[in-house]
């Protein structure tokens, strides 16, 4: 799990590093309008396409780990049922786009390349998962890596010669995907392959038959076509209620946020094939459960404050001033010192998030999304109403602390949804006092008092991390 979440971390990281500098030669080769078009179609097509993934490569690394043997043959049969399925979604994306889009001829074929890119994202899932729950997460990661630097070093060859197509930049995109897929692929083949039992593609019990398996994995379908609105509907409220400036602000505080979630987002994959593999062992479940809540404990005071440091120092230097200086209401980088808590509970949540995702009840991970979801737009228009009524700046700090409650909320369904109280009131205090030193650091990393160093308290949970991902020399008893 240790080993695992490192690699994924750091991948992840780069990425994101490489993400955003291909995002500046984006914004400086191309046309306000033209960047907004690409945007906007990109994110169109990979919600729209999403359901397409089936939840399957989610079955894959939760259910892989007890038999490496049988994943390439798995990945295969994910093969032929998202291609299956894949047909309806490609004809009602082809009707309605004209429909939608007014200037659709104009656009056609930065339309067509958008959704290719969604497509060959989604392929790259299975074998990305496949080999997460095979142990090489490490190779999951060089994918990722590699897709982002070829896409960067297209965009840095495309600027310095001076082009300013849309659909040229929206090509390179889609050819650093088809590389990253390629490479999976090819990592996949080779490690999994020689191992693989034929055809048997039968996992566990969930993959008996298509239907099971399909039923098994709707949870996590219905759950990936309802998630990505969780981190956007703050700032959907905001631009509705505030103006879409405001709301511009509050995406540029995000940015930043969202770069951090990378770490639970990490340790989740890591952990899923762990806990899948002990589903039936309650013993060994659980204890994979505290070592990665020590984990997330021991990672906690290391985020919060590296975060703090690098959007504080950052953040002025890449974005324009207006952004920081408070004239459109608010600082993007009090905004994300607010948010930056929200990052602890969500951090927090991951063990009992994934207990849900690898428990034998998968639908009451979709129900956790919802309420999530519902939890959310309730809270986060009550708030920015309530708020923006009195000033643009109160409403987007009110936006802030919504999406830290709802984050806070996330941490407490998790827990009751997964059964995990007794494991959380064994830990009760430690818990407790996590949440309450980090509100109070944020707090004071908000309002640049004192009182931020009190996190400098946190740091007592890094010996206990490090000792749950240290290697253990285990001798088993032989019946």
């Amino acid at each position: 799990m240790g080993r695992d979440s490192g690699w994924l971390i750091g991948s992840d990281l780069i990425a994101i590093f490489l993400a955003l500098v291909g995002q500046i030669f984006l914004t400086k080769a191309l046309l306000t309008e033209d960047y907004g078009i690409y945007i906007v179609a990109l994110d169109a097509f990979a919600t729209f396409f999403l359901i397409i993934d089936l939840g399957l490569p989610t079955l894959i690394a939760r259910d892989g780990a007890n038999n490496v043997k049988k994943i390439w043959p798995s990945i295969l049969r994910v093969y032929r049922l998202q291609l299956i399925c894949s047909i309806p979604f490609l004809l009602l994306a082809i009707i309605t786009t004209p429909l939608i889009v007014e200037e659709w001829k104009e656009s056609l074929n930065l339309l067509i390349i958008c959704g290719l890119v969604a497509l060959v994202h989604i392929a790259s899932y299975a074998p990305r998962s496949g080999l997460r729950a095979a142990g090489q997460a490490k190779l999951e990661a060089c994918t990722k890596v590699i897709e982002r630097i070829v896409t960067v070093l297209g965009y840095l060859i495309l600027y310095s010669q001076g082009s300013s197509s849309v659909s040229a930049f929206a090509l390179v995109f889609l050819l650093g995907a088809m590389i990253g897929l390629i490479a999976g692929l090819i990592f996949s083949f080779t490690i999994l392959k020689p191992i693989s039992d034929n055809e048997d593609s039968i996992l566990s019990d969930s993959w008996l038959d298509n239907k099971t398996l399909l039923l098994q994995a709707l949870p996590f379908a219905v759950t990936l076509g309802v998630l990505p609105y969780v981190i956007r509907i703050e700032k959907f409220i905001i631009a509705g209620k505030i103006g879409v400036e405001a709301a511009a602000l509050f995406h540029v505080a995000q940015l930043a946020w969202l770069a951090g979630l990378v770490v639970p987002q990490a340790l989740r994959a890591a952990l899923l094939p762990v806990l899948g593999e002990n589903r039936n062992d309650i013993v060994k479940f659980q204890s994979s459960l505290n070592n990665s809540l020590d984990l997330c404990l021991g990672i906690l005071p290391v985020g919060l404050y590296s975060g703090a440091i690098i959007v504080y120092f950052l953040l002025p230097i890449a974005f324009p001033e207006q952004y920081i200086d408070g004239s459109l209401g608010a600082s993007a980088v009090d905004l994300f010192m607010i948010l930056l808590f929200g990052w602890c509970l969500t951090l927090l949540a991951t063990p009992t998030y994934t207990a849900l995702q690898a428990g034998r009840k998968p639908w009451n991970f979709t129900f956790l999304i919802v309420l999530v979801v519902i939890f959310a737009t309730i809270s986060g228009y009550i708030l920015i109403d309530w708020q923006a009524s009195k000033s643009d700046g109160s409403g987007l700090y009110a936006g802030a602390i919504a999406s830290s409650i709802t984050s806070g909320f996330l941490l407490l369904m998790s827990i009751h949804l997964s059964s995990n109280w007794q494991l959380i009131m064994s830990r009760k205090y430690q818990i407790i006092s996590a949440i309450l030193i980090s509100a109070t650091a944020c707090y004071g990393l908000t309002n640049s008092s004192w009182i931020a160093f009190s996190g400098i308290l946190l740091f007592y949970f890094i010996p206990q991390g490090i000792r749950s991902i240290s290697p253990i020399d285990e001798i088993l008893s032989e019946e």
